[in-house]
């Protein structure tokens, strides 16, 4: 992989606390969960973050929303985003939508494939193996997340971006051009422990440890910087907004191979 970096000025950081109208976010160590509120129906909850993330999200919400939302809606199902899936939708009672190809994984029937910890950067790779693959079951809360998703996000469209997994989506809402990335693309260099630990503002791929179809992540990234977002919100790293986050993102699309794909890959 390239040393090459899109550095984004640090003036472009937007706060969690307010990252767009409506939106609130939430960072647990290295994962970022998002709400979102919506018009007259409460909010709804973007990923669940790391497993034993149940105590610090449940107080987040109370604080920013006054209680439940009403559906959790997961980018994908990594380990680092439904860690706390299981326990919050039983207790709110709510169900959990996800993109039908990421279905397998979210019930009981296939794990991921294994991690690359040969990708370099650092540390996060290296012990990338140690990570779970899952599957977990939570077939009882699952529902299919369809195309237009404007039941559940109204206002917003679901765009599926594989590449990291094959039911990878991010969310765009052409209001204001707000993305939420998911792991489509981060804003941080994820496979480097330093990078994650200073959250340097740097646009780059999706973590390449857990990327199996970089053909397919290179089309996302590209799908997605066609949008011309002016705010983006990813789960790894900080969100951001300006004018040089929306270049920076059509530089590592059109740089993908250069800056995020490991070598042979």
């Amino acid at each position: 992989m390239s040393s090459s970096t899109l550095s984004v000025p640090a003036e472009e950081i937007v706060p969690f606390e307010n990252v767009a109208a409506g939106i609130s976010g939430l960072r647990i160590l290295f994962t970022n969960v998002y709400g979102v509120r919506l018009p007259d129906r409460g909010w709804i909850l973007i990923d669940t973050g790391l497993p034993l993330s149940t105590a610090r999200i449940r107080s987040w919400a109370k604080d920013q929303f006054g209680g439940p939302p009403s559906a959790i809606v997961l980018t994908h199902g990594h380990f680092d985003h439904v860690g706390a899936v299981r326990d919050l939708a039983d207790e709110w009672d709510v169900p959990v939508y996800a993109h039908p190809l990421e279905h397998p994984f979210l019930t009981g029937q296939q794990e991921y494939p294994p991690p690359n910890p040969h990708v370099g950067g650092g540390v996060m790779a290296v012990i990338s193996p140690l990570y779970p693959r899952g599957p977990i079951d939570i077939s009882h809360r699952l529902r299919p997340l369809e195309e237009e998703a404007t039941e559940v996000l109204p206002g917003w469209r679901m765009i599926h971006t594989p590449g990291h997994t094959v039911g990878h989506v991010s969310f765009y809402r052409e209001e204001d051009r707000t993305l939420l990335v998911g792991d489509a693309f981060c804003t941080t260099r994820q496979e480097s422990f330093l990078s994650v630990a200073t959250q340097k503002p740097e646009l780059n791929g999706p973590p390449a440890y857990y990327t199996p179809d970089w053909s397919a992540a290179k089309e996302s990234v590209e799908k997605l910087a066609a949008l011309h977002p002016a705010t983006v919100a990813p789960g790894h790293g900080q969100p951001m907004s300006g004018p040089d986050v929306t270049l920076r993102l059509h530089e590592l699309a059109a740089r993908f191979d250069e800056i995020a794909t490991p070598p042979k890959s």
